[in-house]
Protein backbone atom coordinates (compact mmCIF):
# COMPACT_ATOMS: atom_id res chain seq x y z
CA UNK A 1 0.00 0.00 0.00
CA UNK A 2 1.37 3.48 -0.28
CA UNK A 3 1.54 6.28 1.98
CA UNK A 4 -1.02 8.05 0.51
CA UNK A 5 -3.86 5.29 0.85
CA UNK A 6 -3.83 4.46 -2.46
CA UNK A 7 -3.35 0.38 -3.95
CA UNK A 8 0.84 0.38 -4.89
CA UNK A 9 1.19 -2.42 -7.05
CA UNK A 10 3.33 -5.38 -6.11
CA UNK A 11 5.26 -4.38 -9.26
CA UNK A 12 5.11 -2.28 -12.15
CA UNK A 13 2.44 -3.82 -14.25
CA UNK A 14 0.77 -6.04 -11.79
CA UNK A 15 -2.65 -3.93 -11.67
CA UNK A 16 -4.74 -3.00 -14.97
CA UNK A 17 -7.47 -0.62 -14.59
CA UNK A 18 -10.05 -1.30 -17.82
CA UNK A 19 -13.42 -0.23 -16.36
CA UNK A 20 -15.18 -0.19 -12.92
CA UNK A 21 -18.20 -2.29 -11.13
CA UNK A 22 -21.17 -0.24 -10.59
CA UNK A 23 -20.41 2.50 -7.79
CA UNK A 24 -16.54 1.63 -7.30
CA UNK A 25 -13.90 4.32 -7.25
CA UNK A 26 -10.55 3.25 -8.83
CA UNK A 27 -7.54 2.47 -6.57
CA UNK A 28 -7.24 5.90 -5.56
CA UNK A 29 -10.33 4.90 -3.04
CA UNK A 30 -8.31 1.87 -2.13
CA UNK A 31 -7.95 3.62 1.68
CA UNK A 32 -11.33 4.50 2.79
CA UNK A 33 -12.94 1.00 0.81
CA UNK A 34 -14.65 -1.43 2.66
CA UNK A 35 -14.51 -3.91 -0.18
CA UNK A 36 -12.23 -4.09 -3.05
CA UNK A 37 -12.82 -5.43 -6.31
CA UNK A 38 -10.32 -7.12 -8.22
CA UNK A 39 -10.17 -8.95 -11.63
CA UNK A 40 -8.94 -12.25 -12.74
CA UNK A 41 -9.03 -12.35 -16.23
CA UNK A 42 -7.56 -16.15 -15.93
CA UNK A 43 -8.51 -18.36 -18.84
CA UNK A 44 -5.38 -21.33 -19.20
CA UNK A 45 -6.59 -24.13 -18.23
CA UNK A 46 -10.81 -24.06 -19.03
CA UNK A 47 -10.82 -27.89 -20.76
CA UNK A 48 -13.70 -27.39 -22.76
CA UNK A 49 -15.24 -23.89 -24.16
CA UNK A 50 -12.86 -20.42 -23.83
CA UNK A 51 -13.62 -17.18 -23.00
CA UNK A 52 -13.55 -16.98 -18.99
CA UNK A 53 -10.97 -14.16 -19.61
CA UNK A 54 -13.16 -11.58 -20.82
CA UNK A 55 -15.13 -12.60 -18.14
CA UNK A 56 -14.27 -9.46 -15.46
CA UNK A 57 -14.94 -6.72 -17.91
CA UNK A 58 -18.25 -7.91 -19.04
CA UNK A 59 -19.09 -8.08 -15.51
CA UNK A 60 -18.38 -4.47 -14.78
CA UNK A 61 -20.04 -3.78 -18.19
CA UNK A 62 -23.13 -5.74 -16.99
CA UNK A 63 -23.03 -3.56 -13.74
CA UNK A 64 -23.64 -0.16 -14.60
CA UNK A 65 -27.46 -1.62 -15.81
CA UNK A 66 -28.21 -2.40 -12.22
CA UNK A 67 -29.34 0.41 -9.70
CA UNK A 68 -27.42 0.74 -6.76
CA UNK A 69 -30.33 0.09 -4.88
CA UNK A 70 -31.38 -3.72 -3.86
CA UNK A 71 -35.41 -3.22 -3.04
CA UNK A 72 -34.91 -7.08 -1.21
CA UNK A 73 -32.35 -5.99 0.99
CA UNK A 74 -33.60 -2.11 0.89
CA UNK A 75 -30.12 -1.15 1.25
CA UNK A 76 -28.26 0.93 -1.65
CA UNK A 77 -24.48 1.08 -2.42
CA UNK A 78 -22.67 4.16 -1.22
CA UNK A 79 -19.93 6.43 -2.43
CA UNK A 80 -16.26 5.72 -1.32
CA UNK A 81 -17.69 1.73 -0.12
CA UNK A 82 -16.21 -0.13 -3.23
CA UNK A 83 -13.13 -0.15 -4.70
CA UNK A 84 -12.04 -1.38 -7.88
CA UNK A 85 -8.96 -2.33 -8.58
CA UNK A 86 -8.86 -2.99 -12.01
CA UNK A 87 -7.71 -6.42 -13.26
CA UNK A 88 -4.10 -8.69 -12.42
CA UNK A 89 -2.05 -8.16 -15.59
CA UNK A 90 -1.47 -12.23 -16.14
CA UNK A 91 1.47 -13.59 -17.74
CA UNK A 92 0.72 -15.82 -20.61
CA UNK A 93 1.75 -20.08 -20.80
CA UNK A 94 2.54 -19.31 -16.80
CA UNK A 95 -0.13 -20.92 -14.76
CA UNK A 96 2.26 -21.02 -11.62
CA UNK A 97 3.41 -17.30 -12.64
CA UNK A 98 -0.67 -15.81 -13.00
CA UNK A 99 -1.63 -17.68 -9.84
CA UNK A 100 1.06 -15.96 -7.62
CA UNK A 101 0.40 -12.20 -9.22
CA UNK A 102 -3.28 -13.02 -7.99
CA UNK A 103 -2.01 -13.88 -4.50
CA UNK A 104 0.54 -10.99 -4.13
CA UNK A 105 -2.65 -8.75 -4.31
CA UNK A 106 -4.97 -10.80 -2.54
CA UNK A 107 -2.37 -10.74 0.47
CA UNK A 108 -2.60 -7.20 0.60
CA UNK A 109 -6.55 -6.81 0.37
CA UNK A 110 -6.87 -9.46 3.01
CA UNK A 111 -4.12 -8.04 5.92
CA UNK A 112 -5.77 -5.06 5.65
CA UNK A 113 -8.58 -5.95 6.53
CA UNK A 114 -10.78 -5.74 3.19
CA UNK A 115 -13.64 -7.51 1.62
CA UNK A 116 -12.33 -8.77 -0.89
CA UNK A 117 -13.91 -9.78 -4.04
CA UNK A 118 -12.58 -11.66 -7.79
CA UNK A 119 -14.05 -11.19 -10.35
CA UNK A 120 -13.19 -14.43 -12.94
CA UNK A 121 -12.07 -15.45 -15.10
CA UNK A 122 -11.04 -19.41 -14.85
CA UNK A 123 -12.19 -20.76 -11.03
CA UNK A 124 -8.42 -21.82 -10.56
CA UNK A 125 -7.84 -18.46 -9.26
CA UNK A 126 -9.93 -18.81 -6.67
CA UNK A 127 -7.29 -20.76 -5.08
CA UNK A 128 -4.60 -17.66 -4.19
CA UNK A 129 -7.48 -16.04 -3.25
CA UNK A 130 -8.39 -18.95 -0.70
CA UNK A 131 -4.76 -19.14 0.32
CA UNK A 132 -4.69 -15.29 0.70
CA UNK A 133 -7.85 -15.47 3.15
CA UNK A 134 -6.70 -18.38 5.17
CA UNK A 135 -3.77 -17.11 6.30
CA UNK A 136 -5.37 -13.99 7.39
CA UNK A 137 -7.79 -15.58 9.02
CA UNK A 138 -7.22 -19.14 10.48
CA UNK A 139 -10.42 -21.36 10.45
CA UNK A 140 -11.55 -20.27 7.25
CA UNK A 141 -13.98 -22.04 5.94
CA UNK A 142 -15.01 -22.57 2.14
CA UNK A 143 -18.63 -22.49 0.45
CA UNK A 144 -18.50 -23.41 -2.43
CA UNK A 145 -21.07 -23.35 -5.51
CA UNK A 146 -20.70 -24.90 -8.40
CA UNK A 147 -22.23 -27.72 -10.67
CA UNK A 148 -18.92 -29.49 -11.03
CA UNK A 149 -17.05 -30.78 -7.79
CA UNK A 150 -13.69 -29.75 -9.70
CA UNK A 151 -12.01 -32.29 -7.07
CA UNK A 152 -10.38 -34.31 -9.71
CA UNK A 153 -6.24 -35.24 -8.09
CA UNK A 154 -5.03 -33.71 -11.10
CA UNK A 155 -6.52 -33.64 -14.75
CA UNK A 156 -4.42 -34.78 -17.93
CA UNK A 157 -1.09 -34.80 -15.73
CA UNK A 158 -2.00 -31.57 -14.22
CA UNK A 159 -2.22 -30.68 -10.28
CA UNK A 160 -3.19 -26.62 -11.34
CA UNK A 161 -6.37 -26.99 -13.25
CA UNK A 162 -9.54 -25.32 -12.77
CA UNK A 163 -11.27 -29.29 -12.79
CA UNK A 164 -8.68 -29.74 -9.84
CA UNK A 165 -8.89 -26.32 -7.79
CA UNK A 166 -11.45 -27.64 -5.08
CA UNK A 167 -8.93 -30.53 -4.08
CA UNK A 168 -6.59 -27.70 -4.09
CA UNK A 169 -8.70 -26.00 -1.75
CA UNK A 170 -9.19 -28.63 0.65
CA UNK A 171 -5.53 -29.42 0.92
CA UNK A 172 -4.93 -25.70 1.72
CA UNK A 173 -8.05 -25.39 4.54
CA UNK A 174 -8.94 -28.76 5.29
CA UNK A 175 -11.29 -31.38 3.22
CA UNK A 176 -13.99 -30.83 6.41
CA UNK A 177 -13.65 -27.31 6.02
CA UNK A 178 -14.92 -27.51 2.41
CA UNK A 179 -19.03 -27.23 1.73
CA UNK A 180 -20.05 -28.01 -1.78
CA UNK A 181 -23.22 -27.07 -2.85
CA UNK A 182 -25.28 -27.40 -6.41
CA UNK A 183 -22.79 -30.18 -7.46
CA UNK A 184 -23.78 -32.05 -10.43
CA UNK A 185 -21.36 -33.46 -12.46
CA UNK A 186 -18.16 -35.22 -11.37
CA UNK A 187 -16.00 -38.31 -11.25
CA UNK A 188 -17.08 -41.28 -9.12
CA UNK A 189 -13.60 -40.68 -7.52
CA UNK A 190 -14.45 -36.58 -6.87
CA UNK A 191 -17.74 -37.84 -5.21
CA UNK A 192 -16.06 -40.15 -3.00
CA UNK A 193 -13.24 -37.92 -2.03
CA UNK A 194 -15.94 -35.20 -1.11
CA UNK A 195 -17.18 -34.59 2.54
CA UNK A 196 -19.75 -32.05 2.45
CA UNK A 197 -21.60 -32.51 -0.82
CA UNK A 198 -24.63 -31.38 -1.97
CA UNK A 199 -26.44 -31.60 -5.32
CA UNK A 200 -28.65 -28.78 -4.95
CA UNK A 201 -29.04 -25.64 -2.29
CA UNK A 202 -31.72 -27.04 0.38
CA UNK A 203 -29.36 -28.07 2.57
CA UNK A 204 -27.54 -24.39 2.82
CA UNK A 205 -29.41 -23.08 5.56
CA UNK A 206 -28.48 -25.70 8.00
CA UNK A 207 -24.65 -25.75 7.40
CA UNK A 208 -24.95 -22.07 7.75
CA UNK A 209 -26.59 -22.17 11.10
CA UNK A 210 -23.71 -25.01 12.41
CA UNK A 211 -20.99 -22.90 11.14
CA UNK A 212 -22.38 -20.01 13.10
CA UNK A 213 -19.73 -17.21 13.42
CA UNK A 214 -16.80 -18.74 11.81
CA UNK A 215 -15.07 -16.79 8.96
CA UNK A 216 -16.12 -17.78 5.12
CA UNK A 217 -15.18 -17.53 1.79
CA UNK A 218 -17.77 -18.08 -0.14
CA UNK A 219 -16.41 -19.44 -4.23
CA UNK A 220 -19.40 -19.02 -6.53
CA UNK A 221 -19.02 -20.70 -10.12
CA UNK A 222 -21.66 -19.08 -12.30
CA UNK A 223 -22.46 -22.79 -14.02
CA UNK A 224 -23.97 -23.44 -10.78
CA UNK A 225 -26.90 -21.69 -12.32
CA UNK A 226 -29.21 -24.12 -14.94
CA UNK A 227 -27.94 -22.31 -18.28
CA UNK A 228 -31.28 -21.48 -18.95
CA UNK A 229 -30.59 -19.00 -16.84
CA UNK A 230 -26.60 -18.42 -16.94
CA UNK A 231 -25.75 -20.02 -20.69
CA UNK A 232 -21.92 -18.05 -21.12
CA UNK A 233 -19.93 -20.55 -19.17
CA UNK A 234 -17.59 -22.63 -20.60
CA UNK A 235 -19.03 -25.90 -18.80
CA UNK A 236 -22.82 -25.66 -18.94
CA UNK A 237 -24.33 -28.98 -16.88
CA UNK A 238 -28.51 -28.73 -17.14
CA UNK A 239 -30.44 -29.50 -14.28
CA UNK A 240 -29.30 -26.68 -11.75
CA UNK A 241 -30.66 -24.04 -9.55
CA UNK A 242 -32.43 -20.65 -10.57
CA UNK A 243 -31.20 -17.29 -10.82
CA UNK A 244 -33.49 -16.38 -7.59
CA UNK A 245 -32.42 -19.24 -5.66
CA UNK A 246 -28.79 -18.51 -6.29
CA UNK A 247 -29.32 -14.84 -5.80
CA UNK A 248 -30.73 -15.73 -2.33
CA UNK A 249 -28.12 -18.67 -1.34
CA UNK A 250 -25.75 -15.78 -1.74
CA UNK A 251 -27.54 -13.37 0.47
CA UNK A 252 -27.72 -16.24 3.36
CA UNK A 253 -24.12 -16.73 3.29
CA UNK A 254 -23.24 -13.04 2.88
CA UNK A 255 -25.25 -12.22 6.39
CA UNK A 256 -22.67 -14.56 8.12
CA UNK A 257 -19.48 -13.59 8.72
CA UNK A 258 -18.20 -13.44 4.72
CA UNK A 259 -14.93 -12.06 4.85
CA UNK A 260 -13.82 -12.67 1.07
CA UNK A 261 -15.66 -14.29 -2.16
CA UNK A 262 -15.36 -14.77 -5.82
CA UNK A 263 -17.51 -15.22 -8.91
CA UNK A 264 -15.94 -17.13 -11.88
CA UNK A 265 -16.38 -18.93 -15.43
CA UNK A 266 -18.49 -16.14 -16.75
CA UNK A 267 -17.54 -16.00 -20.49
CA UNK A 268 -19.14 -13.26 -22.19
CA UNK A 269 -18.90 -15.06 -25.81
CA UNK A 270 -21.06 -17.65 -25.15
CA UNK A 271 -24.06 -15.46 -24.03
CA UNK A 272 -24.94 -13.15 -26.77
CA UNK A 273 -28.17 -11.75 -24.58
CA UNK A 274 -25.37 -10.79 -21.49
CA UNK A 275 -27.71 -12.30 -18.93
CA UNK A 276 -24.57 -14.33 -17.67
CA UNK A 277 -22.74 -11.48 -16.85
CA UNK A 278 -25.97 -8.95 -15.44
CA UNK A 279 -26.79 -12.42 -12.92
CA UNK A 280 -22.73 -12.08 -11.73
CA UNK A 281 -22.87 -8.13 -11.01
CA UNK A 282 -26.10 -8.76 -9.28
CA UNK A 283 -24.71 -11.58 -7.15
CA UNK A 284 -21.65 -9.00 -6.26
CA UNK A 285 -23.69 -5.97 -5.24
CA UNK A 286 -26.33 -7.82 -3.07
CA UNK A 287 -23.48 -10.33 -1.56
CA UNK A 288 -21.98 -6.77 -0.48
CA UNK A 289 -24.68 -5.08 0.53
CA UNK A 290 -26.02 -8.17 2.49
CA UNK A 291 -22.45 -8.45 4.23
CA UNK A 292 -22.82 -4.78 5.32
CA UNK A 293 -26.04 -5.46 7.13
CA UNK A 294 -23.95 -7.54 9.60
CA UNK A 295 -21.39 -5.52 10.21
CA UNK A 296 -18.52 -7.99 9.69
CA UNK A 297 -14.92 -6.80 9.11
CA UNK A 298 -12.41 -9.21 8.48
CA UNK A 299 -9.89 -9.20 11.45
CA UNK A 300 -6.42 -8.19 11.03
CA UNK A 301 -3.94 -10.98 12.43
CA UNK A 302 -0.68 -10.30 14.02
Amino acid sequence: MTAAGGFGPVEPGVLDVPGRFLAAGGPEAYAEASVVLVGLPMDATVTFRPGARFGPAAIREASVGLEEYSPVLDAQLMPGEVCDLGDVVLPFADVAGALERIRAVARGVCADRKFLVGLGGEHLATLPLVQAAAAALPGLEVIHLDAHADLRAEYLGDRLSHATVMRRVAEEVGAERLWQFGIRSGTREEFAFARHLSPDLTALPAVLERLGDRPLYLTVDIDVVDPAFAPGTGTPEPGGPSAADVLEAVRAVARRRLVAMDVMEVAPALDPSGRTAALAAKLVREAILARRATGEVPKRVG
